[in-house]
């Protein structure tokens, strides 16, 4: 991508963002919401859709001049639905939680009851949070994780909805490990006349790829994020029944949202055309394969996992017994360039912006390319920069090595640099 013109015009725009590149390209990026998507994603998030109104959706536009808008709107419609086997998707949220919103303004009333799970056991804020729109619209109900394991108790599930009949219940979470039973959600809200809504932000690419069951027979509506495993651009999705189709797409236009990002649109169409290639499958079975032996090593090395290890692309680490909180451990990996996010863990001690655990995963290093071999480098990596966190020249050497090891595995090499 030729930067030239945004150098000429706004030099500290253009040294942030080639600053940004830097760190990008020779930092380890193990957010587990964040990855790379390609440059042809990239493209056309910039491309000249950015300047183009198309309130309403294709054949039924407010503004003239929809020809080309249309097209790609419905190429990244069908490609959706062809994805995740639906009957009717809607490209046009903003991100996820705009995608939330519609799917309960679409399915709920005001005051009617939302069962999600709670945010310290892994949840959404827009699964019910007290502080989020989606508790103060609506009455939240939550289910968590059993004390011991960590794991979803379905039938703890089961008995609180049968006690709070709720008229919806959010399948999905932001920091559990564990694949999710969405056969076992569908059964328990039909026992209670419920509508199930699957949140699958953090899974969609790994359902794509055949390594987490698919609620697409399940839920009556499941919602998305079009970035983290997914690996396009920053956005949303709905996917619905087509009963619901109608109910979604009003509450996305008029309801909620005015013109759709064009721009965003032509790119989660890319995206979509990506991820239905086989080579895509085997990026998300190999998340999987790296972040099960990133868990394993790193509990051999002494670190707490909650759930004893992952099934997924997250690992949710306790860091007490390393004589940290999770916020200095999210420091001290951030001097050697392993970029991770301090979280609470269930049934956390401390509070939410002091909590005890970290969060990683391993989408972004698996598209650079990275494998097993390297997840046990970077396991060794995270624990001797936790054990050493007092001292600078041990810092410093993991530094070094983690640069050397991202030289290993270039990230976009077709961006160059900033003249």
């Amino acid at each position: 991508m030729d930067y030239s013109a945004l150098m000429k015009k706004d030099k500290y725009v253009a040294n942030a963002i080639s600053s940004e590149l830097e760190r990008q390209r020779f930092g380890l990026e193990m957010i587990p919401s964040e990855n790379y998507c390609s440059v042809a994603v990239l493209e056309a998030m910039g491309s000249i859709f950015n300047s183009k109104y198309s309130e309403g959706y294709p054949g039924k536009r407010y503004y003239g001049g929809q020809e080309f808008t249309d097209l790609v709107e419905t190429l990244a419609t069908e490609r959706a639905k062809k994805l995740f086997d639906v009957d009717h998707a809607n490209v046009q949220p903003y991100s996820g939680s705009p995608a939330n919103m519609a799917a309960y303004a679409a399915l709920l009333k005001p005051g009617d009851k939302l069962m999600g799970m709670t945010l310290s056991h892994g949840g959404h804020l827009t699964h019910g949070h007290g502080i989020n729109f989606s508790a103060q619209r609506y009455t939240a109900v939550h289910y968590g994780v059993n004390e011991k394991t960590h794991l979803i108790d379905y039938s703890e599930v089961e008995n609180i909805a049968k006690k709070e009949k709720p008229k919806i219940i959010v399948a999905g979470a932001t920091a559990y490990p564990r694949e999710y039973d969405f056969k076992a959600f569908g059964e328990i809200a039909e026992s209670v006349g419920a509508y199930l809504l699957a949140d699958i932000a953090h899974i969609s690419g790994l359902i794509i790829a055949g390594v987490h069951q698919s609620p697409s027979k399940q839920a009556d509506v499941i919602t998305s994020t079009t970035h983290k495993t997914l690996r396009g651009p920053r956005g949303g999705l709905i996917l619905s029944k087509k009963e619901h189709a109608q109910a979604i797409d009003r509450a996305i236009f008029p309801m909620l949202q005015g013109g759709p990002h064009m721009n965003a649109i032509a790119a989660k169409a890319v995206c979509f055309k990506e991820a239905l290639d086989q080579s895509f499958k085997d990026y998300g079975k190999q998340t999987v394969k790296n972040a099960k032996v990133l868990a394993d090593r790193l509990m051999e090395q002494g670190l707490t996992l909650s759930t004893d290890g992952t099934d997924n692309h997250l690992i949710l680490a306790d860091v007490t017994p390393k004589g940290l909180t999770g916020g200095e451990a999210e420091s001290v990996l951030d001097e050697v360039g392993i970029t991770v996010n301090k979280n609470t863990i269930p049934f956390d001690k401390r509070k939410p912006f002091d909590p005890s655990g970290i969060r990683l995963g391993t989408p972004a290093l698996t598209t650079r390319g990275m494998k097993e071999h390297e997840m046990e480098k970077i396991a060794e990596f995270i624990v001797n920069a936790l054990d050493n966190h007092d001292n600078a020249l041990i810092k410093a050497r993991i530094h070094d090595e983690v640069k050397d090891l991202c030289a290993e595995f270039p990230l976009y090499a077709e961006l160059g640099g900033f003249e």
